[in-house]
């Protein structure tokens, strides 16, 4: 998997890595649940590996698989979720969002471990 959708993306659901994003690999579950919770995931199937959804990501919750934080270990089983179970989710669509502040951002990473 090329790039993963980090749980620092959890309930925070900024789709600015989604407009910028050349091809559909962005999704976002159905269904929120304890499985499958409110965030972003990335299809290994559908990512071309380009990048530039990472720098986008106002939340830092984007990382390439091999810079993956080990706090963070367990976001890569959640994104195969969108591949493994496709019926589970659904395209990710742009949506209007209020930047967080650099706070929030380290707030977060926190709450995570980081």
């Amino acid at each position: 998997m090329p790039f993963v959708v980090s749980r620092l993306c959890i309930d925070c659901v900024d789709t600015a890595c989604v407009a910028v994003c050349p091809v559909d690999c962005f999704f976002q579950p159905r269904v929120v649940t304890a499985d499958y919770p409110n965030m972003l995931y990335i299809s290994a199937e559908e990512c071309i590996d380009c990048g530039v959804c990472e720098p986008e990501c106002p939340w830092e919750a984007i990382y390439p698989e091999e810079d993956l934080p080990a706090a963070l270990a367990d976001s890569l089983q959640l994104n195969t979720e969108c591949d493994r179970n496709r019926d589970a989710f659904r395209l990710a669509v742009v949506n209007p969002h209020r930047r967080p502040t650099p706070e929030a951002v380290v707030t977060n990473k926190e709450k995570w471990g980081l």
